[in-house]
């Protein structure tokens, strides 16, 4: 099973406070532990949502609305992708995790789709598509690399 695991903003993340050296090192062992055990795919933190945009979708209208965002507990700082057995895996890893907040903070946990979970609407034809795309995508980032 995938999973997201969403480190939450708060204050500090959202006025761009940069991590110390400790928690940078720290991060840097639990994320290779992750490597290790073959459990990380992907991880980045984020700059802070004044940086960011939002694309607001009302019927064939599109508002762009600039950061900051206000509602700053609903924010992500950054992210994981996992692959894990189980929820209760991925809880214990997170469990395992350095607080990567300088305060309190929240980390969520969130099961990613896979194709099965659509059912018949995720037709032959669109399981073709997906399967080409994720070897497309793989191809560009194997040039990069």
């Amino acid at each position: 099973m995938r999973f997201m695991i969403l480190v939450k903003a708060t204050k500090d993340s959202e006025a761009g406070v940069m991590p110390s050296e400790e928690l940078i090192a720290a991060m840097g062992a639990f994320n290779e532990a992750l490597v290790k055990a073959g459990v990380m795919q992907a991880g980045e933190g984020l700059h802070p949502s004044s940086k960011g945009a939002r694309v607001q979708f009302s019927g064939k209208n599109r508002t762009v609305v600039d950061g900051p965002f206000a509602e700053t507990k609903e924010l992500v700082a950054g992210y994981w992708i996992w692959e894990c057995a189980s929820l209760q895996e991925a809880i214990d890893w997170v469990k395992r995790c350095p607080n990567p907040m300088l305060t309190d903070s929240d980390i969520e946990i969130r099961q990613v789709y896979t194709a099965e979970d659509f059912g018949e609407a995720f037709t032959p034809e669109l399981r073709e598509q997906e399967d080409r795309l994720r070897a497309e995508i793989e191809a560009q980032q194997a040039k990069k690399g």
